[in-house]
């Protein structure tokens, strides 16, 4: 009989191969013609792909990376798929030799947690299939590769468009719904996890699955947010409704942090804007006190004409500092596409982006704020900004997608952008991070897990807290060898 390989003579095969650690074992009875190394030579004991497998240099190197620039695992290969089935294959593959994967979409993560040292990188990009969309549809089914701008353009040709979006649109949609995807609609229509009615995924067993609510219902909840624990989402079935064709964009400036807060809550409770975020800004003495509550109005065919009279009544924002704006709708989505530009034509989008993403308990979301903004600076900031806006619990429904016991919680957001260089900065900043964690985690707050704060698996059994033991029972039921996205450390 054969010998069953094992993941040391896995990788070993790959080293000869031309890459730091590719190859795999010349046991096996198969192998991909297209899976090729460094040098060209075809990887024995592959499964047959549609796609292909790549340990040249300039792939490893590029997804030993992320938008993070802080941590740096090389993989000892990438899949790029030529369908779902190569997805099965590849898991399966890595299942049977103990081998780790983790997918990447757009390599937004900010700490490492779609890297993987010496295992496999499922590119998912070539996975973005959308449709098809008709009028009047309620859903649309995509590829967990699509970004969320090509699925609001395809939706928007009918004139419909998924509820909620990360101000960001150049995420990959299996990305967001890894961990949540919460924006300025969340109020109103929950995160993004909230509106998908199905998931296709693979196990870490290599099985190709359906789930919903009403099937593998455990599997289902286990993926969305789930930071890809048990499953690599390979297509999603997502909600869609009406779209306005135009909004009126609204930015309301304060100088005071409760008031400021109390009039966001009071806008997402009573629901008078389809999108309510908020920033806070550095003054003229660099202490972060200036306020901005940015709301969005949508316009006909999904509300009547904004009214300003009506929609700013109440509110106790300086008037004389108002900006207002008409936009067509996907404008308003996309608006950061000419900043996103500007910072890349700048060098600034491969700085490193030690984020911090935590959400507050409404009922001391002032004192917390006030705290953890005391010590920031502008220059720590760099050419980020700071994000401060409320989200209602009753609208969240994903269970591990853990937000405060308050009925009304606010993301702060502090976006730092540094010199990557700069590694003594860089780990202050972390530090700094976790402390913030810390004292929001003692008043009840949580952490939104896009951001870079040092967790260990100690520290994700007490953010799961009680559905943590849900969440362990799907890893051992679906990913029994524990091979799927060991870069976020929760087991």
């Amino acid at each position: 009989m054969p010998r069953t390989p094992s993941r040391r003579t896995a990788l070993q095969g790959l080293a000869a191969a031309g890459a730091a650690v590719v190859g795999f074992d010349p046991f096996t009875r198969s192998w991909a013609a297209e899976a090729t190394s460094a040098d060209g030579r075809a990887l024995a004991g592959l499964p047959r792909l549609d796609g292909s497998v790549h340990t040249d240099d300039a792939s490893l190197t590029a997804d030993s990376d992320d938008f993070g620039h802080i941590v740096h695992r090389r993989p000892a290969a990438v899949l790029r798929p030529g369908s779902v089935g190569d997805v099965v294959a590849m898991i399966r593959f890595c299942n049977k030799h103990g081998v780790p994967v983790a997918p990447r979409g757009q390599g937004h993560a900010t700490q490492g947690q779609a890297q993987v040292d010496g295992g496999l990188i499922i590119e998912t990009t070539p996975l973005a299939s959308i449709g098809p969309v008709r009028p009047g549809a309620t859903t649309v089914t995509v590829g967990a590769g699509a970004r969320w701008s090509q699925v609001a353009r395809a939706a928007l040709a009918h004139g419909l468009t998924p509820p909620t979006f990360t101000d960001y649109l150049e995420l990959s949609v299996g990305g967001t719904l890894s961990v949540g995807g919460l924006g300025g609609q969340t109020h109103r229509q929950g995160a993004q996890v909230d509106n998908v009615t199905e998931l296709q995924v693979v196990t870490g067993a290599g099985d190709l699955v359906r789930c919903s609510p009403a099937r593998h219902a455990d599997l289902f909840h286990a993926v969305l947010a789930g930071l890809g624990q048990c499953a690599v989402i390979v297509g999603a079935t997502l909600r869609l409704v009406p779209a306005p064709e135009t909004v009126r964009h609204y930015l309301l400036p304060y100088t005071d942090l409760r008031t400021f807060l109390d009039d966001q809550r009071r806008l997402v409770q009573e629901g008078r804007f389809g999108y309510v975020e908020g920033q806070v800004n550095a003054d003229a003495d660099g202490a972060f006190r200036g306020y901005v509550i940015e709301a969005v109005a949508y316009g006909p065919p999904v509300g009547p004409a904004p009214d300003d009279t009506a929609l700013l009544r109440g509110l106790r924002h300086d008037p004389a500092g108002v900006q207002t704006s008409d936009l067509g709708y996907f404008d308003f989505l996309d608006r950061l596409a000419a900043s996103v530009a500007a910072l890349k034509e700048a060098g600034l989008w491969a700085f490193a982006h030690p984020w911090l993403n935590l959400l507050l308990p409404g009922r001391s979301a002032a004192a917390l704020t006030e705290s953890l903004l005391a010590d920031l600076t502008p220059a720590d900031l760099g050419p980020g900004v700071v994000l401060l806006y409320p989200v209602l619990r009753e609208k969240l429904h994903a269970p591990l997608l853990r937000t405060p016991d308050d009925p009304v919680a606010y993301l702060l957001a502090v976006l730092r952008t540094t010199p990557p260089g700069d590694t003594a900065t860089v780990d202050r900043l972390l530090a700094a991070n976790r402390a913030a964690y810390d004292t929001v985690r003692a008043a009840g707050g949580t952490h939104y897990p896009v951001g870079s704060v040092p967790f260990d698996a100690a520290d994700w059994r007490e953010h799961f807290g009680p559905v943590y033991r849900r969440l362990a029972t799907a890893r051992h039921t679906y990913d029994p060898r524990g091979i799927l996205v060991p870069g976020q450390g929760v087991f």
